[in-house]
């Protein structure tokens, strides 16, 4: 595979924005219309996922490992959906289709058979994470809804007791569907490392027309049951490192940073750990006195609250503003979580001050949320 062109193959479908998805998709129920009911009926999010993975994917074709661990999560991840072996080939099919009708004359053989080998080389390890998953794992977990609490007037925190028991690692995201929402889902973190009773906390703020998070933040009451993907994402402490950690928290970006705080709280010497959480306004904080509360029993915490525009303990302006007139951090871990907008600003200027790559790590929120 020359791996140049297809990275500039997909630059120039890319350009196109949310008509490739929807060709995608109108191509594949075409031509399959036995997968239609795989999906849900508006099929918004599901066309932003779509394009969120394409990104991630050709973005990371120079990194395997990130590449691997990544398309394993997919395959595992699609098994909630009802995904076969052979929807693959289908699915294949109307994607070559689609990146041949934009790329228009610059498609030729030799680009069609790159695409191909990718996707079948892509396809493949998706196919072999899912049978093997098969082998220890659920499709999904039933999750029942064990205590709500309304933080702020748009946040909320659900506690959930999966069945059976969800292993994962804290800063690891799970996919959860709403009965009220059917083949909707939406992507969030536990906001707990694991538990003795294998509850869950998640961390819910509503979306402007999110269809999810206003089913679970309104309709979810103590009872009812929801269903959940399997635990995905990278986002996960490196206990090797052996430097202080620097965290960078926007909104409900607080969930996978809390649960990875609880799980230093385990360790023998946990390091010097810096938390910055902000918000746009002070009722965003929703779980600061929570974090005073444990940070005072737990000297190697420093938990620093941001409301942005605002004079706060870390003074005004933005939550990146604060964090970069605040110290100097090149020496330390970075973990960022929230959205997108924040994640991209700081892990950019983080790199620019001197913080190596392979020092950040980041969970960007934006691009799931509905």
């Amino acid at each position: 595979m020359d791996i140049a062109r297809l990275k500039s193959s997909f630059a120039k479908v890319a350009m196109h924005g949310d008509e490739v998805p929807l060709h995608f998709y109108s191509d594949l129920f075409l031509k399959h219309p036995e997968t239609r009911d795989m999906f849900p009926v508006s099929m918004q999010a599901q066309r932003a996922h779509l394009v969120a993975a394409l990104v991630t994917i050709v973005s990371s074709v120079d990194d395997l490992d990130a590449l691997t661990a990544f398309v394993r999560d997919l395959g595992r991840d699609h098994r909630k959906f009802g995904t076969l072996a052979e929807h693959y080939e289908a699915v294949g099919d109307s994607l070559l289709a689609t990146f041949a009708y934009f790329c228009g004359d610059a498609w030729d053989a030799a680009l069609e058979s790159d695409w191909k080998a990718a996707y079948e080389l892509i396809a493949s390890v998706m196919v072999a994470a899912a049978r093997d998953d098969e082998k220890h794992n659920p499709a999904y977990w039933t999750g029942t809804v064990v205590a709500r609490e309304r933080k702020a007037f748009d946040i909320s925190v659900l506690t959930v007791q999966p069945e059976p028991r969800l292993d994962y690692l804290p800063g690891q995201s799970v996919a959860i569907e709403s009965p009220a929402r059917p083949r909707l889902w939406r992507y969030y973190s536990m906001a707990n490392a694991p538990r003795a009773d294998g509850s869950v906390e998640f961390h819910i703020r509503l979306i402007d027309g999110g269809a999810v998070s206003m089913a679970l933040t309104t309709q979810a009451a103590s009872g009812a049951e929801l269903r959940i993907g399997p635990p995905i994402g990278s986002l996960r402490l490196d206990p090797a490192s052996g430097r202080e950690i620097l965290m960078i928290a926007g909104s409900t970006g607080l969930a996978p940073l809390k649960a990875m705080i609880e799980q230093l709280a385990g360790t023998p010497q946990p390091p010097a750990v810096h938390l910055f959480f902000g918000a746009r306004a002070a009722d965003g904080l929703y779980d600061l006195p929570g974090l005073e509360k444990f940070a005072a029993g737990h000297r190697w915490l420093t938990v620093v609250p941001v409301v942005s525009g605002e004079r706060s303990p870390g003074g005004a302006g933005t939550l990146t503003d604060t964090v970069m007139r605040s110290g100097t951090w090149s020496a330390r871990d970075a973990y960022i979580a929230g959205p997108t907008e924040m994640v991209q600003d700081s892990a950019a200027r983080l790199a620019a001050a001197g913080m190596p790559a392979g020092q950040i790590h980041v969970e960007d929120f934006g691009w799931s949320e509905q």
